[in-house]
Parts: structure tokens; C-alpha cells; sequence
């Protein structure tokens, strides 16, 4: 045998060898950011959620706020205004 026909396993082996090791990070790294982007994926999912549940407060009070009765008690309480006497109220109708 010579030398050469000696030393093609040996390095195939290294080859081989090689490519599993790069393979198995490869695999680890694409894990580690799989995992990474999933927690995030999460933290924004809690994220949107506490917003919606912010959203559904707002809109309850914005409807709180614009009742007709809200309104009055400004107008009247704060803005010191006064509904006027009927006979000073004129109802325009469009033709």
C-alpha cells in the first residue's frame, strides 16, 4: 500500500468529522434562536394584550365622559351656562 491510499481515510474521517461538528453548532445556534425569538414572541403577545385591555378601559371612559349628562353637569357647573327660556329657543327647519 502506499502512502497515499494510507492517508485518504484518515482524512476523509477528519472531513467527516469536521462537517458533524459545524452540522451540531449550526443545529445549537439555530435551537438558541429559535428559543430567543419565541420569548419574544411571547413578551409582545403580553404586550399586545395588556394593550387591548388598556384600549377597552379607554373606550369605556371616553362613553362615560360624552353621556348627555356628563355634559350638562360641565355646561352648567363649570361653564356656568344656563338653558334659556323656551321663548327664546327658535327651532329652524330646513325646506
Amino acid at each position: 500500500m502506499t502512502a497515499v491510499s494510507k492517508t485518504q481515510p484518515i482524512l476523509l474521517i477528519l472531513v467527516f468529522t469536521v462537517v458533524c461538528v459545524v452540522t451540531a453548532l449550526a443545529i445549537v445556534y439555530t435551537k438558541h434562536e429559535s428559543r430567543k425569538v419565541f420569548v419574544e414572541l411571547e413578551q409582545l403577545a403580553k404586550e399586545r394584550d395588556e394593550l387591548n385591555i388598556e384600549w377597552g378601559q379607554l373606550q369605556i371612559e371616553q362613553s362615560t365622559w360624552a353621556t348627555h349628562g356628563r355634559i350638562e353637569q360641565v355646561a352648567t357647573e363649570d361653564l356656568e351656562l344656563i338653558r334659556p327660556p323656551a321663548s327664546e329657543i327658535y327651532v329652524i327647519e330646513d325646506k
